[in-house]
C-alpha cells in the first residue's frame, strides 16, 4: 500500500469519527477509535490509553488537554441503559495512542505512518511560512520556543538528580561549553559585550538560537532516553549534545556559534516595538 493510500484510508475512517463540541473545537471518542484501530475489547484499549497518557505526560504536556475521562449512557437493550467510561481526546492523543499501539496489527502500522505523512505535511508548511518570516520575527519565535523547551530540559535534569539553582547553572553550562568551543555562559556574555543584567539568549540571532533550541531539545531526550542519573552524567551529557551540535555545524559549513554577529536589538526592544505597533494599530 502506497502513501497515498494510507492516507486517503486513514482519511476516510479517522477523519470520519472526528466530532465537533459547541465552540468547534475537535475531538475524538476513545470508544470509537478503539474499534477502529482493532481493539474490540475495552480493558485490551486501557492498556494502550495509559502509555498515550503516560507519553503525553513525558512530553511535558498536561494530560488533561489531551485526555479528558467521562462518563455517558449507552443502551443495552430493551430500553435498558448503563453508565460507560470513555475518554475524549484531542488530536495529538489520537497521535499518542497509535504510537503506542501493537503494530503488528497493519491498522496500526498504518496509522502510524499516515500520521507520520500528515505530520511531516505540517511541518513543511511550517518551514515555508517560517522561512517568509522577518529576523525579527524569526528571533522571537525561536526564543519563545527555547522558553518552553529549557522548562522541559530543568524537569529532565532534576529528575536526573541536578537539584539546587547552582547545580542547574554548573549543568547549563555544560551545553554552553559542548556548544561554544569551551566557551561557558559568563564567557558568552562577554563576548557579546552585554551588561550584567542582560541575558545572552535575548541577543542572538536566529541562527544562533536555533543551534541553542537543539542542544536544549536533544539533551532533554537523551537524558530521558538514557535514564540518566547523577549530575556529574548529566553535566557530560548536556557537554557532548552541545559539542555533536557544534560538529555538525561544523561538517554542514556554518559559522561557529561564538563568531555570528551580535543583532543591534534585544528581544525586550522587539517586543517593546511590537506591542507601540499594536497600540497604534487599536487606537485607530
Amino acid at each position: 500500500m502506497t502513501g497515498k493510500d494510507i492516507e486517503k484510508q486513514h482519511h476516510a475512517t479517522f477523519e470520519g469519527i472526528r466530532r465537533l463540541d459547541e465552540a468547534g473545537n475537535e475531538y475524538w471518542l476513545a470508544r470509537e477509535l478503539a474499534p477502529l484501530l482493532e481493539y474490540p475489547q475495552w480493558r485490551n484499549f486501557l492498556a494502550v490509553l495509559e502509555k498515550a497518557r503516560a507519553a503525553c505526560r513525558t512530553s511535558g504536556q498536561l494530560v488533561a488537554d489531551h485526555f479528558a475521562d467521562l462518563r455517558k449512557m449507552v443502551e443495552i437493550g430493551s430500553g435498558a441503559h448503563r453508565e460507560v467510561e470513555d475518554v475524549r481526546l484531542s488530536r495529538y492523543a489520537c497521535y499518542l495512542i497509535v504510537q503506542n499501539g501493537d503494530p503488528s496489527k497493519p491498522v496500526i502500522a498504518n496509522g502510524q505512518t499516515y500520521f507520520a505523512l500528515q505530520t511531516r505535511r505540517q511541518e513543511l508548511a511550517d518551514e515555508r511560512q517560517f522561512a517568509q518570516l522577518p529576523e525579527d520575527d524569526k528571533r522571537l519565535a525561536i526564543r519563545n520556543e527555547l522558553a518552553a523547551h529549557n522548562k522541559y530540559l530543568a524537569a529532565a535534569a532534576k529528575d536526573a538528580g541536578v537539584d539546587s539553582p547552582l547545580d542547574y547553572a554548573i549543568f547549563q553550562d555544560h551545553g554552553y561549553k559542548g556548544l561554544y568551543g569551551g566557551l561557558g555562559a559568563k564567557d558568552i556574555h562577554a563576548r557579546k559585550g552585554l551588561k550584567k543584567s542582560q541575558k545572552i539568549l535575548d541577543h542572538m540571532g536566529s541562527t544562533e538560537l536555533a543551534a541553542n533550541l537543539f542542544r536544549a531539545t536533544q539533551t532533554e531526550e537523551k537524558l530521558r532516553r538514557d535514564q540518566v542519573q547523577g549530575k556529574v552524567q548529566a553535566n557530560q551529557t548536556h557537554f557532548d549534545v552541545g559539542r555533536k551540535v557544534r560538529q555538525t555545524i561544523r561538517e554542514l559549513g556554518g559559522a561557529m556559534p561564538e563568531r555570528l554577529p551580535v543583532p543591534d536589538n534585544s528581544i525586550q526592544q522587539i517586543e517593546s516595538a511590537k506591542k507601540k505597533q499594536l497600540k497604534k494599530q487599536t487606537d485607530k
